[in-house]
């Protein structure tokens, strides 16, 4: 089974799994599927407001698509996740990401 495969059928298991679902966004970017990644991240996050890394990495898929606006939502949205969590180096990512987009 390849990874999408496999990924789907954890899921199947346990749609609330943000770290298999994080990881099928990954592989659906890995494989240009932008949109279908970007749904699996929005997902993570319904389920899991605190995931950090799915507001990241979504917002770079945004950004790459020059979708700004919607980039900038989620990395607004991911700093007050990193705010609830602590998460101090991810918070000055997504700042450096924000400061990018303007």
């Amino acid at each position: 089974m390849d990874r999408i495969a496999v990924l789907t059928e954890i899921l199947a298991q346990n749609p609330k799994d943000a770290f298999a679902r994080y990881g099928l966004a990954m592989a659906y970017v890995s494989e240009g599927k932008t949109e279908d990644a970007l749904r699996e991240y929005g997902t993570a996050i319904e389920n899991t407001p605190d995931y950090v890394p799915a507001y990241q990495m979504s917002a770079q898929v945004l950004m790459k698509l020059g979708r700004m606006d919607e980039a900038k939502a989620r990395l607004e949205a991911g700093m007050a996740a990193c705010e609830r969590t602590g998460n101090a180096h991810a918070a000055s990512e997504m700042q450096g990401m924000l400061d990018e987009i303007g």
